[in-house]
């Protein structure tokens, strides 16, 4: 028995008659196609999968489960792999009814070799098509996944959801870096949500909030008899987003005697119950966040250096609220929004002074303080939300704001528009059109 390829396009052929598997798979790789060979269907049964990116040609007549019986067990698995029979003379009219159930074709024997050649061909076109319709949906829903955690139009955001987007189809561990409000829990879901985890659990964990004394069994479960009051075996946090995600925020409050614990698991993808002895195999992402320099903190002998770098792989630093101030409007009527549906109140539109005050407050609490402002407005218990409230269309606003990043990406450039233009990540055309409406002035 051959094995197909993991990803190029297959044929997998089943036959009882070792000469006629001989001759088909002659024919096949004659005609440029890979052809994997199998004696019975139990055997091609077994390297079939809901994505397999090939096509199935069986006999239908076959020791065992026969050629009928594997289309059905296809079927199930994945309604849209072409199953090509193989008849003889007398199954024509099964093979119809086969079709009728789902079988892509039929081919009597004895076949001539273009004809046979043909219909592949055609059932692996099909197949390839299905399979890119299948990535299209799933990068669609991808894409949705991050858009809805991570709004905004801003040059920072933007480039944070796309570094977020590629990286959700990957396994790399994560860390995320950004100061408190600023969604780092957001990105994490996003990471999870727009990847092939998303079906399966988001654990997350916040390491400042569990006590010492109890952490090791949270993490990591206990078995029964453990230590007092352990009555039954526990599945920790770790081992319950097997197959998932684990979000670890605030890492840096996490016990030190824990982190080599922690490292031990990221490196071997196994664990330890307290108690136990058997390694139980755990298969999850992790994510990291935290509002501290870990380097530094390594330095300073509070964090592991060992564990830093098994989890800074990849990092993504979230830019904090008054670095992206033009999304301010977006945020706030989208958190007022949630907040009128989950209140039952009537949603009032902002006036464009109220998001004047708002773009111009600092936010030290990032976009977790800002929907606190949202959820206030739509109690009517808005405060004063800050200077500047007494005029200013919200054009004029967003101009303002607009013109600010612009003059500060072209000081950063030395005045070099290509630059800038990169920092801002927009094209060349569109800065020197946004600075000649602003009035900005800039030089090559």
């Amino acid at each position: 028995m051959t094995q197909p390829p993991d990803i190029a396009p297959v044929v997998l052929f089943v036959d009882d008659e070792e000469i006629i598997r001989l001759t088909v798979r002659q024919t096949l790789e004659l005609a440029g196609l890979a052809v994997a060979t199998y004696p019975t269907a139990e055997a091609a049964l077994a390297d079939i999968s809901a994505d397999t990116p090939g096509v199935l040609v069986t006999d239908v007549r076959l020791p065992g489960m026969s050629g009928l019986d594997l289309l059905s067990r296809v079927r199930a698995l994945d309604a849209e792999l072409p199953v090509v029979l193989v008849t003889g003379q007398g199954d024509v009219s099964m093979a119809v009814r086969a079709m009728q159930d789902g079988a892509y074709d039929f081919i009597e024997k004895p076949f001539v070799t273009d004809h046979f050649v043909e219909v592949i061909r055609r059932a692996l076109e099909k197949r390839a098509l299905v399979r890119e319709n299948r990535r299209l949906r799933q990068a669609l829903d991808q894409n949705a996944a991050v858009e809805n955690h991570l709004l905004g139009q801003s040059p920072a955001l933007v480039r944070t959801r796309r570094l977020v987007a590629d990286l959700a189809g990957t396994d790399v561990d994560v860390l995320v870096l950004g100061e408190t409000g600023t969604g780092k829990e957001q990105v994490a879901r996003a990471l999870h949500e727009g990847g092939p985890r998303a079906a399966f659990p988001f654990v997350a964990v916040n390491c400042g909030a569990i006590p010492d004394s109890m952490f090791e069994s949270e993490m990591f479960g206990h078995e029964a008899g453990a230590f007092t009051g352990a009555a039954k075996r526990r599945v920790g946090k770790i081992e319950y987003a097997h197959r998932g995600t684990l979000f670890l925020d605030e890492i840096e409050s996490m016990p030190l005697a824990l982190q080599v614990k922690l490292l031990r698991v990221l490196q071997d993808r196994a664990l330890e119950r307290l108690g136990g002895n058997d390694r139980v195999a755990v298969d999850l992402r992790v994510v990291a966040a935290t509002k501290e320099n870990l380097l530094d903190l390594a330095n300073a002998g509070r964090f592991r250096a060992d564990l830093y770098y098994r989890l800074s792989v990849v990092t993504l630093t979230l830019p904090p609220l008054r670095d992206r101030r033009e999304d301010i409007p977006l945020l706030f009527q989208h958190f007022a929004l949630q907040a009128a549906a989950r209140f039952r109140r009537p949603y009032a539109e902002p006036t464009p002074a109220l998001l004047r005050a708002l773009m111009l407050k600092d936010w030290p609490g990032n976009v977790r303080e800002l929907r606190n402002a949202a959820d206030r407005h739509v109690l009517g218990l808005a405060e004063d939300e800050g200077p500047g409230t007494d005029g200013g269309s919200l054009a004029d606003i967003l101009d303002g704001v607009e013109r600010h990043l612009i003059t500060e990406a072209l000081r950063a450039s030395g005045g070099q528009v290509t630059r800038a233009a990169e920092t801002l990540g927009v094209p060349r055309k569109t800065l020197y059109d946004k600075m000649k409406r602003l009035n900005i002035g800039g030089a090559e």
